[in-house]
């Protein structure tokens, strides 16, 4: 039996702990990305334009990122592109959209940024497609 307070992880822990984060934080985003999604559906374009290139390209961005994107994650295909689109989308977030407000605005943006992250240097582990396809990265 391993200690409870031991600092090694089985590789095998190491895959389910990445398939929980992987699906755990797409279940997550994927309720911002949602409605984004649906409003494109209904012919709704209006959306903050927090970066200057237009509400309706704003909103397919955002929703790109938002759904797309975390759908990618929870499967693990092309897992860090998707993380990659995903940091870029929570600095936006961060700077742009909540630049001026106080930290606790920006924190739960920050937050997803940290998470796809280290997703991105991770990589998606054994229980994804990018896994079982070998296009993991070596190391």
């Amino acid at each position: 039996m391993k200690p409870l307070l031991g600092t090694k992880a089985s590789p095998s822990m190491v895959h389910i702990a990445l398939l929980v984060l992987r699906v755990g934080v797409s279940a997550l985003m994927l309720t911002h990305g949602w409605p984004k999604f649906t409003k494109i559906v209904a012919g709704n374009f209006n959306f903050g334009d927090p970066i200057g290139i237009g509400s309706t390209p704003s909103l397919l961005l955002a929703t790109l990122a938002e759904f797309v994107a975390s759908i990618l994650i929870l499967l693990g295909f092309q897992t860090r592109v998707a993380a990659l689109v995903l940091m870029i989308n929570t600095l936006v977030i961060t700077i742009f959209a909540h630049g001026s407000d106080p930290f606790g605005k920006k924190e739960l943006p920050l937050l997803y940024f940290l998470i796809y992250l280290t997703i991105y240097f991770v990589g998606p582990g054994k229980h994804s497609i990018d896994g079982r396809t070998n296009r993991t990265w070596p190391g």
